[in-house]
């Protein structure tokens, strides 16, 4: 097999009622909520920046649906793991505040992975709080003694969270100020990372502007080769629930 081939593996979809059994705010702006159902024994999420549809009532009564990441799951327990970036509250972060033990909740997907081989020599891992599942998901599943980087934009010191993994991983954290384009002061954090010698990947998401400017800086400044980068805007300024494929 070809080192270093990303592939795409889609899968069948279908509704899962899940029941709310755990409840834990990581930091003051991340909420983790743990699901349990019978119905997750099949359930597969084969790449760490999968999504999934939540299905959740809108401030009028109908059901909306939104994406989030599997953060972790367990097809033996029959359990799921959602992280939630409580920043301006939509449809699934106001369910997921209001949420307690016993509630309800149905998903659908994923749909599909782009499954990125854990056999790169490293891994560079940047976003922003929306991407923090993701990346957290991502470290956790590397091997054993891989070199990880992550370099994560939050709103204050108290927004690092720590990942139990067996890669060697180094994190950086982004604090945003109220004067610089979030791209910029990313920028400044990845000025000061030496990327390692090896065949590396760079996998990017946050807001689709900042994850633009950041692949260019990695591509065209530091010269990491485009076809070993992936982008993505997991979320677009001034639009609700909007989304842009950023990869060529």
């Amino acid at each position: 097999m070809t080192r270093h081939q990303i592939t795409r593996v889609r899968h069948e979809t279908r509704r899962r009622s899940l029941t709310v059994d755990a409840i834990e705010r990581l930091t003051p702006r991340m909420l983790r909520l743990g699901f349990a159902s019978p119905e997750l024994h099949d359930f597969v999420s084969a790449s760490a920046d999968d999504h999934i549809k939540l299905f959740v009532p809108s401030s009028d009564g109908p059901l909306v649906m939104r994406d989030f990441t599997p953060r972790s799951f367990d097809t033996a327990s029959g359990r799921l793991v959602i992280d939630f970036a409580l920043h301006e509250a939509g449809p699934a972060i106001q369910w997921a505040k209001a949420a307690r033990i016993g509630d309800t909740l149905e998903i659908g997907g994923p749909r599909g992975s782009k499954v990125v081989p854990d056999d790169f020599d490293w891994y560079l891992l940047i976003g922003d709080e929306t991407a923090l599942p993701a990346i957290g998901r991502r470290v956790e599943e590397l091997r054993a003694g891989v070199t990880a980087i992550t370099a994560i934009l939050v709103t204050g010191s108290d927004e690092a969270q720590s990942f139990q993994t067996a890669a060697a991983w180094t994190g950086f954290w982004a604090i945003r100020n109220e004067t610089d384009e979030e791209a910029v002061v990313l920028r400044r954090v990845l000025d000061d990372i030496e990327l390692p010698a090896g065949e590396g990947f760079v996998w990017i998401a946050a807001e689709a502007a900042t994850a633009r400017a950041v692949r260019s800086y990695i591509v065209d400044e530091r010269g990491h080769p485009r076809e070993r980068v992936m982008a993505g805007g997991y979320w677009v300024l001034g639009k609700a629930d909007a989304h842009e494929k950023l990869d060529d």
